[in-house]
């Protein structure tokens, strides 16, 4: 039978493909190559700690039984199994609560999809620690452009989860560098990617971060890793899935900006405008207890002397955390334990009998949140505004503006890294934390992640 002609390739999957396909001999920038080390430590260290939660636990046990050939870690076990099983479990760990990193403008969390996809990948094919760092960067500059191009809504109306097609697309093409995938590889996995989209922006209304592990994280790490392999396998597909009478773009509403696919690749590092929590806590609350926490360092506030807390908080995203069911997501709790405590920590963020503890319901009466229009339009975005009364007749205020860990405000490396021990030591012990975070400070002239391995498993 003769073969039938394919349609020209559009000009934008041949610059996509064209990009993906050179990924691996690519030579970054130096701060890219900083960057994308502490989004691998701060990726790993919420995968390790991940791996004690309850998503954690439960997938860990799931994949188990899949089992298949041992070729990745499912990271804080000493199972070693199929690719895709593994890639699934970790990035559910990855996003097993509110640790991990975060990009505003592809909204969605990309290293809980991406390093888990690449990891598997690059464990599978023995590849060494430069081309992990260069396939996970590839995968927050993809990941963090297909929102964009599909055409961005306000937060509580989209109509697509935006956090699983972020990761399906970033972790496919991460695993696609380091297959070394040529131009027509890519547009295959491009073809499978587009197939395997999906997500409906419900995950908020899940009381124990089970699905919405997978919807972040799992979800989109184990499609990239299925559809890298199955195409490495020989598997054939469609050549250009983002153009012609169906494609990516029509099944997601039509409309759109392509052209930001490709815009600035190469230039732009969109690594470099992701952002690492200082607090393991939801995104939305980061700004709120920077504020809250100054204001007590700064006027030696307690639980006593505060007579009422006004959150003010962005009206597009107060949703998601006014009154939630979690601890590290429920906004009014964390300002309580804060204020009772003097400071956040994972483990006080973490505690679910303070949810219910007399005294910390009582500090919740006091408090009380607001959702404003000015800050959701505020730029940098994710502000917020702390109003205090205290019981001497004191009005105090503050409002961040750049919340600490963005790219406005960066953490810096011994802060990233103060923070992944305090995530690593409880799971791994604080020797094998600290040579774990040695070796990624070196990652790119490891010649094998298979080496990490050791300091993974527990």
């Amino acid at each position: 039978m003769a073969q039938k002609i394919s349609a020209p390739i559009s000009p934008i999957t041949t610059t996509l493909a064209r990009h993906i396909a050179g990924a691996a001999d690519r030579v970054l920038p130096p701060a890219v190559v900083i960057k994308t080390k502490q989004h691998i430590l701060d990726t790993l260290a919420a995968i390790l700690s991940g791996s004690r939660l309850k998503p954690g636990e439960m997938a860990a046990r799931y994949v188990e039984k899949l089992g298949g050939i041992p070729e990745a870690t499912v990271i804080g076990t000493k199972l070693v199994i199929g690719a895709a099983h593994a890639a699934l479990a970790n990035g559910m760990m990855g996003h097993a609560d509110e640790t991990d990193d975060s990009h505003l403008g592809g909204r969605f969390h990309p290293g809980c999809g991406v390093l888990p996809a690449a990891f598997a990948i690059a464990e599978q094919n023995d590849r060494g620690g430069l081309d992990l760092i260069r396939a996970v960067a590839l995968g927050y500059d993809i990941g963090a452009r297909i929102c964009p191009a599909l055409g961005l809504e306000r937060a509580d109306a989209a109509r697509y989860s935006t956090h699983s097609l972020g990761n399906a697309f970033g972790g496919a093409v991460a695993a696609a560098a380091l297959l070394r995938f040529d131009e027509r590889q890519v547009r295959h996995l491009l073809s499978y990617t587009v197939q395997q989209a999906s997500g409906v922006p419900f995950w908020n209304r899940d009381p124990e971060h089970i699905e919405k592990a997978f919807d972040f994280g799992g979800m989109g790490a184990r499609n990239a890793v299925y559809g890298a392999t199955m195409v490495a396998a020989g598997f054939t597909a469609t050549e250009d899935p983002l153009s012609g009478t169906h494609n990516l773009f029509t099944a997601f509403g039509g409309g759109g900006t392509p052209e930001k696919l490709i815009e600035g690749l190469g230039e732009r590092y969109e690594i470099l405008n992701a952002s690492i929590k200082k607090w393991t806590v939801g995104m939305p609350i980061q700004a709120a207890l920077d504020a809250l926490t100054l204001l007590i360092t700064e006027h030696g506030l307690t639980k006593d002397n505060v007579r009422r807390l006004v959150a003010h908080m962005p009206d597009d995203r107060i949703h998601i955390v006014s009154n939630a069911a979690m601890p590290d997501v429920c906004l009014q709790h964390l300002l309580a334990v804060t204020l009772a405590d003097g400071t956040c920590t994972f483990a006080s963020s973490h505690d679910d009998a303070r949810m219910e503890a007399a005294d910390i319901l009582a500090i919740r009466q006091r408090i009380e949140a607001v959702p404003s229009r000015e800050l959701t339009e505020a730029v940098p975005a994710r502000q917020a505004i702390i109003e205090i009364e205290t019981t001497d007749g004191k009005t105090l205020s503050h409002r961040t503006r750049a919340v600490r860990g963005t790219p406005a405000n960066p953490m810096t490396q011994e802060e990233v890294e103060a923070k992944a021990r305090d995530l690593l030591a409880p799971v791994i012990g604080m020797n094998r934390a600290k040579e774990l975070i040695a070796t990624v400070a070196r990652l790119e002239v490891l010649p094998s992640v298979r080496a990490l391995r050791p300091l993974l498993q527990a």
